[in-house]
């Protein structure tokens, strides 16, 4: 097994590293060499169902938490990728087998789209916007709407998980991914 400190088999949910209720796993192997990686939760139906329930309850919380709170949680999350970006491309590497250049440089373009996000949840205005006519005003305000889903590619795993996850914390929703 590979060993890594951001190797985790589980499943995060509701703040929790949670095997697959069926005790199932699958083997994850290296690409490039048929290596042994890691056996990972095989999570199905009924994990599902519990991580869209956690993340439904945390919501109220979450969308009640100011936006330069989230700004500022979004930051420390591209400092930890930045900070640890060596070792999160050699993770990735060995998983997916992409080189170890681009695998880096996918870390820092994920990191690159949680500064973007954390500024963003800073700047979450309404707007108004010209009526058709004098005597009314459209005003758009702009709120969480409540649980988010992602399924992210095999090719861009970090990257697009950053993309797809800080979109929806800064705006103040919570998150569901796969």
């Amino acid at each position: 097994m590979m060993q890594n400190s951001f190797l985790f088999t589980d499943a995060l949910i509701d703040g929790e590293w949670v095997p697959a209720s069926s005790g199932e796993s699958f083997v994850v192997t290296n690409p490039a060499n048929g290596s042994h990686i890691a056996n990972v939760a095989d999570c199905g139906s009924e994990e599902a169902i519990a991580a869209v329930e956690a993340a439904d309850r945390a919501f109220p919380s979450w969308a009640a938490t100011p936006a330069l709170e989230r700004s500022k949680l979004l930051r420390k999350w591209q400092e930890l990728l930045l900070t640890n970006a060596n070792e999160l491309a050699a993770l990735l590497t060995a998983e997916m087998g992409k080189p170890l250049t681009e695998a880096k440089g996918e870390i820092l373009y994920g990191a690159a789209y949680l500064e973007w996000f954390a500024e963003e949840a800073k700047r979450v205005y309404g707007d108004v916007i010209p009526a058709p006519a004098n005597d009314r005003r459209i005003v758009v305000i702009k709120q969480p709407v409540g649980v988010c889903a992602a399924i992210t590619p095999w090719n861009f795993p970090n990257a697009m998980l950053a993309r797809k996850v800080a979109a929806a914390l800064a705006a103040g929703c919570t998150m569901v991914a796969k």
